[in-house]
């Protein structure tokens, strides 16, 4: 009997370890989180504080699915046919941070995540921002070249393709900024680092398809928007949160 009763304790107390992190609800803060410094750049509910990069509303082709922030196929447009619906964050530009965000796949969708965004008028979100690559690593058309797959600095550095999960699952992707160091981490593995503003970025660049883009050329920006790609197919974000380090 006693040893029934120490069990049942034991089962007690595990229970409710785990359940703070059983309640943690999506699009929200923890109080650890906003003892660290988080803060939610998405709430769920509504697209506050976002809006189509060099422009003032958001694009018709983004929606709130299930908690979630959605991209999908334009009408009128073919899975991969973007209609310039790349969006910024523009409530605040960032220098120094952690950017998280989850991030779900459609069938061979691709899309991107990009920092330090510089809008000019009439020029692309990757006019002049470095992009983190979002892709179905199996089906999706651009995945013949390492650095295009999911996590990678887009056209530079790869990321391994092995911490992706499978398209239809959540992945959770990390990007922190901090005096020109960054990183990327995936699933909670680090999967590339760099430096801007040094010779072996503008190496990097040199030997990309970003060699003769004007905004490379000038350079990246020291702080700049949080932006998303619209592709022009299927893509999920949600618990996109940022700390200032």
């Amino acid at each position: 009997m006693k040893r029934n009763i120490i069990l049942t304790i034991s089962l007690a107390v595990a229970l409710l370890v785990a359940l703070p992190a059983v309640a943690q609800k999506e699009n929200k803060l923890s109080q650890k989180e906003i003892a660290e410094g988080w803060q939610l750049l998405f709430n769920g509910k509504n697209f506050d504080g976002w809006r189509q990069c060099n422009g003032t509303e958001m694009p018709k082709n983004w929606a709130i699915n299930e908690e979630s922030m959605n991209v999908f196929t334009a009408e009128g447009k073919k899975p991969g046919q973007g209609s310039d619906g790349d969006i910024v964050y523009t409530t605040k530009k960032f220098k120094n941070f952690e950017l998280s965000i989850d991030w779900k796949a459609g069938k061979a969708a691709n899309s991107g995540v990009f920092y330090s965004v510089r809008e000019v008028p009439g020029k692309p979100i990757y006019y002049a921002a470095p992009e983190v690559q979002v892709l179905d690593n199996v089906d999706a058309t651009d995945n013949k070249i390492d650095s295009h797959l999911a996590g990678s600095l887009y056209d530079m550095i790869a990321a391994d393709p092995k911490t992706v999960k499978p398209t239809g699952s959540w992945n959770t992707m990390v990007i922190k900024l901090k005096d020109g160091k960054a990183t990327h981490t995936m699933n909670g593995k680090l999967v590339v680092s760099y430096t801007l503003w040094t010779p072996e970025w503008d190496a990097m660049v040199a030997k990309s398809k970003f060699k003769t883009f004007p905004g490379f050329i000038e350079g990246i920006a020291k702080e700049g928007f949080i932006g998303l790609q619209d592709h022009g197919y299927a893509v999920w974000f949600r618990n996109i949160k940022i700390r200032e380090l």
